[in-house]
């Protein structure tokens, strides 16, 4: 990715984060991205392009925030990630899901769609890599969304409720 390609995708990022996915139009996203608007149209053709530019750029930041550098024993990897996941949310999704908030504002484009279950799909994948519960897939990524979802009305509390569904229901009630 080149400078401007970053520029370009940190923009629309953090503008569609901030202003949704419906409020913001071509020219707050285009002050967002600090290019000039042919630019934008240069590497984002159009409007969907901009929404899959800024999922995709999350969905890198995310996995490298949420995976990397983990711990080698399972437990703790998942305690660790659910704490990454609370840090995450607190500091770049207050208000939930990028990827279902894009879906919401897009219901009718598979595109979107797609983007949303490759995301979902590649963290569930990690998750099972870093515990090594390849037979708790789902639950694993049940407690992922269960978190990103209720953070909004829940914050820090959904992350302890989340490690006590895990302490109960993946490792029998040992310690998390």
């Amino acid at each position: 990715m080149t400078n401007t390609q970053e520029k370009i995708a940190t923009g629309l990022e953090c503008a569609f984060a901030e202003h949704g996915f419906a409020e913001i139009g071509v020219d707050g996203l285009r002050e967002a991205t600090q290019v000039s608007l042919r630019t934008l149209y240069k590497y984002c053709p159009s409007r969907e392009d901009m929404v899959l530019t800024a999922l995709n750029h999350r969905h890198t930041r995310y996995l490298s925030h949420l995976l990397e550098g983990l711990s080698e024993e399972p437990q703790d990897a998942l305690e660790e990630m659910l704490d990454r996941i609370g840090s995450w949310m607190a500091a770049n999704a207050p208000q939930g899901c990028l990827f279902h908030s894009a879906v919401a504002a897009h219901p009718d484009n598979t595109v979107i769609r797609t983007m949303l279950e490759r995301h979902k799909t590649e963290v569930a994948d990690g998750m099972v890599q870093a515990t090594g519960l390849a037979s708790a897939r789902d639950e694993l990524m049940l407690i992922h969304e269960g978190v990103t979802q209720s953070w909004p009305l829940m914050q820090e509390r959904a992350i302890r409720s989340a490690k006590m569904l895990a302490r109960n229901s993946l490792y029998d009630n040992e310690s998390l």
